[in-house]
């Protein structure tokens, strides 16, 4: 008990004291998951409304898939990336390997079927009358569009809120992809682990502490949008 005690009470001073490599963790932490979780609800947004408002065939299999992806390991991810990405691999002579380009295209991949399905799921929900409406009146594709996506705002803001609280708690893309390197793509998760290791378990508890803090108030948010939703 006084070991918690003790790291806790050490995390909280070197919290207070604005560490300069606790920042910099927590900078590259917020930028990467900032740019994939963008990247992602900018694809999987108007992806989720193609396949919501329009009947094709297969539609059934392609939210069958997308459902499927939403629990797919970060691992196989990570694995399927670095095939491409390596020296050897398709992509490799970008040199996007370890360094932060590659972790948000691994948590691109991660988090895209998850804004596309919770898109489908918040359109789904809405009466079929307001695009009627907006066509008798003579709206065009693109305006039915906006017209729906602005109903469906909430659902989709808590799709992306969503998004970005998966990718900033996830470990095994960034370790593998970004390679843990020290001021240039440790994350908070990758160093959380790292310090462990080392028996380092100050640095570890901040950045517990810091994570718990963002996940907090990411479904404090989230409740909002999903209770607006609701109404």
């Amino acid at each position: 008990m006084d070991f918690l005690f003790d790291s806790l009470k050490s995390a909280v001073l070197l919290l207070w004291s604005l560490d300069r490599d606790l920042l910099i963790i927590v900078s590259l932490s917020l930028k990467v998951s900032f740019f994939s979780t963008l990247i992602a609800g900018i694809a999987g947004i108007p992806l989720g409304l193609a396949i919501e408002l329009n009947d094709f065939r297969g539609k059934r299999l392609v939210i069958t898939v997308l459902n499927t992806l939403l629990s797919l390991p970060t691992v196989v991810i990570g694995l399927f990336v670095y095939s491409f990405i390596s020296r050897r691999g398709l992509l490799g002579a970008m040199g996007l390997l370890y360094t932060p380009k590659a972790i948000i295209i691994g948590q691109i991949i991660l988090i895209l079927p998850i804004i596309t399905t919770l898109t489908i799921t918040a359109l789904s929900r809405l009466d079929s009358r307001y695009r009627k409406t907006a066509m008798t009146l003579g709206a065009n594709s693109l305006q039915t569009a906006l017209v729906i996506v602005r109903e469906a705002r909430f659902g989709i803001v808590a799709a992306i809120i969503m998004a970005f609280g998966r990718v900033i708690a996830e470990v095994g893309i960034s370790m593998m992809l970004g390679g843990n390197a020290k001021g240039f793509t440790r994350t908070m998760t990758t160093a959380m682990a790292l310090e462990f290791d080392k028996g380092e378990f100050t640095m570890s508890v901040a950045l517990g502490i810091l994570l718990l803090l963002i996940s907090f108030s990411l479904n404090i948010v989230f409740n909002y949008f999903q209770g607006k939703t609701g109404d």
